[in-house]
């Protein structure tokens, strides 16, 4: 994959996205593209995504990539190997790939989670394909998406769906 603006950079403002979208996961998780895969030659994704309900993805585990949060705003659970974590603001975890995990909005704030994916590989079309669900689909109903992106469910998400 080029990246077509190695001599360049590639600025987002706050608040902003990668190429000016607004778009949200299963409908009710608003995401930016901070890092595009494009920018990286597929190496990296970086999204920053807004959370308004408790709940949060079904258990996965990535066959390639590695999963990094950091809470930027509001408390959340994450599950990485079986051992559940309390995230807060300036909190982070790494899931390495082939490891389970999850992660969930915690408490009746909103929150905000940065999202690093390594090697970005096709997690950005993943994420573009589920900006075009309109509501949060059940674990079932998500396992062919998920496979498709090299990823496989292992289990129910931490909280709702």
């Amino acid at each position: 994959m080029s990246r077509p603006n190695a001599n360049q950079g590639a600025y987002v403002p706050a608040g902003g996205d990668r190429f000016g979208q607004q778009r949200s996961v299963f409908g009710v998780m608003p995401f930016s593209i901070k890092v595009s895969s494009r920018d990286t030659g597929g190496g990296l994704l970086v999204i920053e995504q807004h959370n308004a309900y408790q709940g949060g993805p079904p258990r996965h585990q990535h066959l390639e990539q590695d999963e990094w949060f950091y809470v930027v705003h509001g408390d959340y659970l994450v599950e990485v190997g079986g051992n559940l974590h309390r995230l807060g603001p300036g909190d982070s975890i790494l899931a390495p790939s082939g490891v389970p995990h999850t992660w969930a909005l915690d408490g009746a704030a909103a929150g905000r989670i940065l999202i690093a994916l390594q090697p970005a590989l096709t997690m950005e079309a993943f994420f573009e394909a589920a900006s075009k669900l309109p509501a949060m689909p059940t674990s079932d109903e998500l396992r062919p998406l998920f496979e498709a992106h090299g990823m496989t469910i292992v289990g129910p998400p931490l909280r709702g769906g």
